[in-house]
């Protein structure tokens, strides 16, 4: 079993060793998640909150820079990208 694997972006293929892929996952895992987390609460601001549309910017910060909520969203997307390796090996099996 090779150790290489094909990470596919946009427009190429590149050959990398597969820790570089699952750290690739995991951080645009954590990427997508902050962005979902940032249209609800921006999205939220403006339905309910009076005032300037930058509020919901300031809470999305406030909420995202806090270190638990990095650890679960780093945590959870490390556990799904593993899990999504191990039954995929074993379906083949």
């Amino acid at each position: 079993m090779s150790d290489k694997t094909t990470l596919v972006m946009p427009g190429q293929n590149v050959i990398v060793p597969r820790i570089v892929k699952r750290v690739a996952q995991v951080f645009t895992s954590c990427l997508i998640t902050a962005a979902v987390a940032f249209v609800i609460v921006w999205g939220s601001g403006m339905l309910l909150a009076r005032g300037s549309s930058s509020r919901g910017l300031d809470i999305w910060l406030s909420f995202i820079q806090r270190p638990d909520i990095q650890g679960t969203m780093l945590l959870t997307a490390i556990v799904t990208v593993l899990y999504v390796y191990w039954h995929r090996d074993r379906e083949r099996r």
